[in-house]
């Protein structure tokens, strides 16, 4: 039986027996990811279970995000549906910093990794608000509201305008490309 957790080290060891699959946006996948890593976006998740299923028959699965956060909330999913899996501990981020391989396809212009999204979109708004506070002062309401919104991100290790950005379309996977992943999964 797999652990829940491995470090990054661990899983270089085993990554030749791992199945491994990657819960980041496509956007963050393509900007390096393990090697041999399949991308399932978390919000994709229960689409794939059946393949995933079919997969744990061949080995064990480790799940892995950025940090870790992700993937240990991709593993208590599967959990719930029968599926054991392990999460890579510190994520991407914990492997590439003590230098295992991190695989980016040649040719592909990634869009922004989900974070400096978020900074992006945080940061114009808190700007937005505190410029037209200057005229109409209620607008200094949304700078108050996106700080609200960081503190419970940070407090809850969770964040909502991640999974609203989740959604556009540069960070979802092509169809083709999601079917193509559950179809190797699955065979």
């Amino acid at each position: 039986m797999i652990p829940t957790a491995l470090t990054a080290d661990q899983a270089s060891a085993r990554l030749h027996e791992l199945t491994v699959i990657d819960v980041r946006t496509p956007g963050e996948y393509v900007s390096g990811h393990l090697p041999g890593a399949h991308n399932i976006p978390l919000d994709h998740l229960d689409a794939a279970l059946p393949a995933l299923r079919t997969a744990t028959d061949r080995g064990d699965l480790l799940v892995v995000c950025a940090s870790g956060a992700r993937s240990a909330q991709a593993c208590r999913h599967l959990a719930g549906h029968g599926i054991a899996a392990a999460t890579l501990t510190g994520g991407t981020t914990a492997w590439a910093h003590l230098g295992h391989d991190i695989h980016r396809p040649a040719d592909t212009r990634a869009p922004w990794a989900m974070d400096r999204q978020v900074r992006l979109v945080a940061g114009s708004l808190v700007l937005t608000g505190l410029i037209a506070g200057r005229r109409w002062n209620p607008a200094r309401w949304l700078s108050a509201g996106v700080a609200g919104g960081l503190v419970f991100s940070a407090l809850t290790n969770t964040c909502g305008m991640a999974k609203i950005l989740a959604k556009l379309p540069h960070n979802q996977p092509r169809p083709s490309d999601l079917d193509a992943t559950l179809t190797a999964l699955a065979g």
